[in-house]
């Protein structure tokens, strides 16, 4: 069974640091694009990073950009979301997702392109 598996969230005070993670089971990474989008109450879902199946590529949203940092290790089948200087306005539901793509292609962050979503995991930035 294919399976992604988010880890990692939790409730932080603003300017706080969290790190997520993105554990596959049932399939193995290496050919997956991976993103992460978020969903915040009354909002549409938003991508917010994403990494190539190299990871020699990665995108963020204008939103996150300089704050947030996305990367995979293979081996552990696993892909990350380092989130620093954290804002009560990065509260939302956290979810990873997976597309299979070619080594040398570049990431999307559209999430019609991703096929393996997990079940989120819940980010709260509060004092």
């Amino acid at each position: 069974q294919l399976q992604l598996v988010e880890s990692g969230g939790g409730l932080v005070q603003p300017g706080g640091s969290l790190r997520l993670s993105c554990a596959a089971s049932g399939f193995t990474l290496d050919y997956y694009a991976i993103g992460w989008f978020r969903q915040a109450p009354g909002k549409e879902r938003e991508g917010i990073s994403c990494i190539s199946s190299s990871g020699g590529s990665t995108n963020y949203a204008s939103s996150v950009k300089g704050r947030f940092t996305i990367s995979r290790d293979n081996f552990k089948n696993t892909v990350y979301l380092q989130m620093n200087s954290l804002k009560p306005e990065d509260t939302a539901l956290y979810y990873c997702a997976a597309y299979m793509t070619t080594i040398q292609a570049a990431c999307v962050m559209y999430s019609f392109m991703y096929g393996y979503w997990g079940q989120g995991t819940q980010v709260t930035v509060s004092s």
